[in-house]
């Protein structure tokens, strides 16, 4: 058994690890539709982000994909592709759950990307269970 007495929570550069980590355990074909992506980890969703997406609380969110739409990727503009996940948001999911906290960064990794390129969520299970 554990022993969780001096156990510290997760730091912002703990939850950049485990997403790096995550994203790399992707698989590669998937990790190839946002070549380039920045993954961002902070406390919680910024001021216009909360305000954009009318969250009723800033635990609402646990990540958000921002970038280009596919058109205009292949009409060669471009713009940063990012992964921002929420540290205090998926925190509190994880007491809430009986998940392991870097299976739900991946989880969200996976959603943030699935979600914007449209892929069902059928589809996202599928990547989820890939080693």
């Amino acid at each position: 058994m554990e022993d969780w007495t001096n156990a510290k929570s997760p730091s912002l550069d703990d939850f950049e690890r485990i997403a790096r980590d995550a994203f790399a355990s992707l698989p590669a074909e998937f990790r190839q539709r946002v070549d380039g992506v920045t993954l961002a980890v902070q406390e919680f969703p910024d001021g216009d982000v909360d305000r954009d997406l009318g969250l009723e609380s800033p635990f609402d969110l646990l990540g958000l994909f921002q970038g280009a739409p596919l058109a205009a990727r292949d009409s060669g503009m471009s713009s940063p592709t990012m992964i921002f996940l929420y540290r205090r948001p998926i925190l509190d999911y994880w007491a809430e759950h009986d998940e392991t906290l870097g299976n739900i960064v991946r989880h969200v990794i996976v959603h943030e990307i699935g979600h914007h390129f449209g892929l069902s969520d059928a589809d996202m299970h599928r990547i989820e269970g890939s080693p």
